[in-house]
């Protein structure tokens, strides 16, 4: 199974209320209910451990794929380019990472 980890910071202008109530309310039921993904977590960083520093990136998705193929073709649709829109007026530079689980 092929999981996607994406992390991201929010833009300078966007109001984290918004992009939380966005990700609760579109992005999640949205990207997690398509039928290629398994599992789909929006994880929002706490800190480091043992540490005062900043973590570098605020938030860390984690989605779950069960089949490649039919990921493309489930995020090429209307519904979910316009949610892959919205979610790059928050994110500022995400960056996507294809994972292999050992």
């Amino acid at each position: 199974m092929t999981k996607i980890v994406v992390l991201f910071n929010l833009k300078d202008d966007v109001a984290i209320s918004d992009y939380e109530n966005w990700a609760r309310t579109r992005d999640l039921p949205i990207a997690g209910g398509l039928p290629s993904v398994d599992q789909f977590d929006i994880l929002k960083s706490q800190g480091l451990l043992m540490s005062d520093a900043t973590p570098p990136y605020q938030y860390i998705e984690v989605l779950a794929i069960n089949d490649m193929d039919q990921f493309g073709k489930d995020i090429s649709s209307e519904e979910m380019q316009k949610v892959a829109s919205e979610f790059q007026s928050f994110a500022d530079n995400p960056m996507f990472i294809l994972c292999d689980q050992l």
